[in-house]
């Protein structure tokens, strides 16, 4: 499943950058831990500190890393966006308008 990760850094994280962290090799030792894979690290300046594209096994795995770095106080804002498959999810969305009855 490939997701795509939009983060803060938390203001006691920044201290880490500044000091020399290698975060792009600490979140691919991250995503490898749940058999993942990073295919691309931006550190970037508006909105997001960190957009990460990368592939994980399932949602369990993608979960479990989020509730991770969630949980280390790294991060202020950790978005986990998951690719989907349109053709299926259109498929779906036709079977589903066919029966619907809206209210009213």
């Amino acid at each position: 499943m490939k997701v795509t990760i939009l983060a803060n850094y938390a203001p006691n994280a920044y201290k880490g950058l500044i000091q020399g962290s290698d975060r792009e090799a600490a979140i691919k030792t991250l995503f490898e831990s749940v058999g993942g894979k990073v295919f691309g690290v931006m550190f970037t300046r508006g909105a997001y500190d960190i957009v990460v594209n990368a592939e994980v096994p399932d949602q369990a795995a993608g979960m479990g890393l989020a509730l991770a770095v969630r949980a280390s106080g790294s991060v202020t804002d950790l978005v986990v966006l998951e690719e989907l498959d349109m053709k299926a999810v259109l498929a779906a969305a036709n079977k589903a308008a066919r029966v619907y009855k809206p209210a009213g």
